[in-house]
């Protein structure tokens, strides 16, 4: 499957990234400092199975799930991180999981944040900034399940309607198991399942050290 990344696409966001897996496209913008969790929308413009109004149960489900993806790690600042997906063809959560971590890695203006010793609380600089300190890289990896023994890798629009099952695998760097993502449908064995958090830990290193060469040809001079 193509995968794609275009960091820093939203001008007026403090950090932002436009990521296209396949024909789904998503961009995701980060705004400081406000409390809250990422948003994922799934508009009509995107798939005409979404309708106008509410978000939608795949929406909730999918900002839900990324959520408690990055909730596992403790965080400095709590950032609004809105994703918007703009064709989608399946994927969708994958490509709201790059998007967004390539997002938090532009974000670069932080406030300096230091705790007094006196009174123990923390203190604002904003004359001194600096980038978000990313030190988990979580990606997932989504399969599509056909009647229980089959496995598809990166399913599209058209797949998932035909499907039994539907998982999504995320880990981090180390390998570590961060989530496993399966809303129904048949069951998996063991040693599918298995499989599948292998191939989703050999994808989590390629897609990280994609990210990491275009933030750094974007950051580089030219």
């Amino acid at each position: 499957m193509v995968f794609t990344i275009f960091p820093g696409s939203i001008s007026t966001a403090d950090g932002s990234a436009l990521v296209k897996l396949g024909n789904s496209t998503v961009i995701c913008g980060t705004v400081k400092p406000h409390s809250g969790v990422p948003n994922v929308d799934l508009p009509p413009l995107c798939s005409s199975r979404f309708r106008p109004g509410p978000p939608g149960e795949q929406a909730q489900a999918a900002s839900q799930f990324i959520a408690d993806v990055i909730e596992r790690y403790c965080l400095c600042w709590v950032l609004y991180c809105d994703m918007m997906c703009i064709d989608y063809d399946g994927n969708v959560l994958d490509a709201c999981i790059i998007a967004l971590l390539a997002a938090l890695k532009t974000v670069s203006k932080l406030p300096d944040v230091t705790i007094n010793t006196e009174t123990c609380l923390p203190e604002v600089n904003l004359e001194k900034r600096h980038e978000l300190q990313i030190h988990r890289h979580p990606v997932g990896s989504s399969f599509g399940v056909f009647d229980k023994s089959i496995v598809i890798v990166d399913p599209t629009a058209e797949e998932e309607s035909l499907l039994t099952a539907q998982l999504t695998v995320v880990t981090d760097e180390e390998e570590r198991l961060c989530s496993v993502h399966k809303p129904g449908g048949s069951s998996l064995s063991g040693e599918k399942l298995q499989e599948c958090i292998n191939r989703a830990a050999v994808r989590q290193r390629e897609i990280q050290k994609l990210i990491d060469k275009v933030i750094k040809s974007v950051d580089t001079p030219q």
